[in-house]
């Protein structure tokens, strides 16, 4: 298909959540490089210019081609985008004061165009999602300044007769309620698309490329029982047939309780004649002892998935040129890993994907790799997983990433004790956020008092610059102030203790009807405590549509008091948290 949209990736972390947006719409887009000619692009309807973590003035930022400002075809920058149009056009830009991560209210003071039909409320402000530390303050000459914040001068422009726009804010992303009515405004009334996109619809398409890729070989699996590898084997299955799909399942000892008997059951169901189980339990546990660095453990992990990997392949006489290696690989995995697809690389590491380590880039690089879901979101997934009537039971089920429960087992060799700040405790406990686009390793702010609103836990974070999360104390067997973080590692006894807290807020979120109301809820054991009592458990439930951004969801009263008493009986539980952050400035898992 030719895409009416193209998306510029100038390297933001949410560059294929507009293309996932605009394709929600009814509309197929595709992303291209920046820098992509203005030749290459005239067929297009409309070109949108993501955001990114550059700034403007950086030798060597992200830049388009100039003349496509200047071509007809109407132009909308988001963030940086918005940031470029600017610079490129004569306008200015410069630093703020102070960044903006996460909740803003926008005034629109020109309610047409993109802004049309988006009613003002009794404030006249609007909630948007911001991420940025440059802004706009002086548009180019004749664009119209169409919406403000208190801290932005120009949160949005346009200029009508050139078809031109820019938003500071991302409109992409669900913490912007009115932003896919924006988007629909400029895909719709200014560029004048059609629909021509339905996902479920590519199934036939998706087969049809499987054969052609993998030609006469043979397609072996290591699945790990998620969406995304149950979907991508069972369209390798429903293409070739159950005589040419292999799949293996490799049990690394990082699985949540029950993991392996649940994925052996349905792969059985699905008609998988050649399915097997590999107990590699030993062998990742001790690859990792004594290891605290979170990129360190992702890579460990990925190497050792690649050892175990070639062991299979050579035992079971798969390289013998007749097979290659399938993966469930969607555009998530790729953008936030640094852009290996249509990014070129100017995405920011935010982290390195099980999927993109050293060893299996060696694979693809041979062309010995099928990802028939890489250009996919994960909606988009289960809408081909539902069209392939998949058990609602696998397609519903939360994501849980490939590292397993190491990411979730947090690690030192330091000893510290928490800070008393003004806000409450500084944790020294460092997490992975994302911040402006960028990927920040910093400690967690830990609250007594849980605010009432989103803004005021957004305000938190973005003020104090030393944290990139914030955290509520539920319930402590001593006083914060008088816990400690002592070095700790991934051993057996820990990995068991995390199991068991995990399967108990599994349970009780069933049970209550929670689960099913939320998109994820990753369960993390720190290293706080006391001696009898080493460690600590967040609790971290998300909303989101495919975790490029998500929304922190408070769990209800009952079920939380329920969830604390069983997990403080839990030995070696020395406290519970919730983790209040939205993604950004956090990203979802910790590590």
């Amino acid at each position: 298909m030719t895409p009416q949209i193209t998306v510029l990736d100038a390297g933001g972390q949410y560059c294929h959540l507009i293309a996932r947006k605009v394709r929600e719409l009814g509309v197929y887009a595709e992303v291209a490089a920046s820098e992509t000619p203005a030749s290459a692009l005239a067929g297009r309807k409309g070109i949108i210019i993501s955001g990114g973590p550059s700034s403007v003035y950086d030798a060597g930022s992200p830049t388009i081609d100039r003349a496509l400002l200047g071509m007809g075809i109407p132009v909308f920058g988001i963030c940086y985008g918005h940031q470029l149009i600017a610079h490129l056009l004569d306008g200015s830009v410069q630093k703020g004061d102070q960044g903006e991560y996460g909740f803003a209210r926008v005034e629109i003071t020109r309610p047409a165009h993109i802004f049309a039909g988006i009613e003002r409320n009794q404030q006249a402000t609007h909630q948007v999602w911001m991420s940025h530390r440059d802004l706009v303050v002086t548009p180019p000459p004749g664009f119209d300044v169409m919406a403000v914040t208190s801290t932005c001068p120009v949160a949005a422009m346009g200029s009508p007769s050139r078809r031109l726009y820019g938003v500071q804010f991302h409109p992409e992303v669900a913490h912007t309620p009115s932003g896919q009515a924006i988007l629909s405004n400029f895909v719709f009334g200014v560029c004048g698309c059609t629909k021509d996109w339905d996902p479920a619809g590519q199934v036939l398409a998706v087969e049809q490329h499987i054969r052609e890729a993998a030609g006469e070989r043979n397609i072996f699996f290591f699945v790990s029982g998620g969406v995304d590898s149950t979907v991508a084997y069972t369209l390798c299955l429903r293409a070739l047939g159950p005589e040419r799909v292999h799949g293996t399942y490799v049990d690394t000892g990082m699985m949540r309780e029950g993991e392996t008997e649940f994925v052996r059951q349905h792969f059985a169901a699905l008609g998988a004649r050649a399915f097997f189980v590999e107990d590699a339990r030993e062998r990742f546990l001790a690859a990792l002892q004594g290891v605290t660095g979170p990129e360190e453990k992702r890579h460990i992990i990925g190497e050792k998935f690649v050892e175990v990997q070639q062991r299979i392949l050579e035992s079971e006489h798969y390289l013998d040129g007749q097979w290659i290696l399938g993966q469930g690989t969607i555009y998530p995995d790729t953008i936030e890993s640094g852009g290996a697809q249509a990014g070129k690389g100017k995405a920011d590491l935010i982290k390195t994907h099980h999927n993109r380590v050293a060893g299996i880039q060696k694979l693809i690089d041979e062309g010995r790799i099928i990802e028939p879901l890489s250009s996919f979101y994960k909606d988009e997934v289960r809408a081909i997983g539902r069209e392939l009537g998949l058990a609602p039971e696998l397609l519903d089920r939360h994501p849980f990433p490939g590292p397993g429960l190491a990411i979730r087992c947090l690690c030192t060799d330091s000893h510290a004790k928490p800070q008393r700040v003004e806000e409450g405790w500084i944790i020294p406990v460092s997490s992975v956020g994302v911040q402006g686009d960028s990927r920040t390793y910093r400690p967690v702010l830990a609250i007594a008092d849980v605010p009432a609103s989103e803004d005021e836990i957004a305000e938190l974070t973005n003020r104090r610059r030393d944290v990139n999360r914030t955290v509520s104390v539920v319930k402590t067997c001593r006083p914060v102030g008088e816990l400690e973080v002592h070095p700790a590692h991934l051993t057996a006894a820990r990995l068991d203790r995390l199991r068991r807290v995990d399967a108990i807020v599994r349970r009780i979120s069933g049970e209550s009807g929670f689960d099913a109301t939320i998109w994820q809820f990753p369960v993390v054991l720190i290293p706080l405590g006391t001696p009898d009592r080493p460690d600590c458990v967040v609790l971290r439930p998300i909303d989101s549509v495919d975790g490029m951004t998500a929304r922190a969801v408070r769990i209800p009263q009952g079920a939380l008091d329920q969830m604390t008493r069983e997990l403080m009986q839990v030995e070696g539980v020395a406290g519970v948290f919730c983790d209040l952050t939205n993604k950004p400035p956090a990203t979802i898992e910790w590590e």
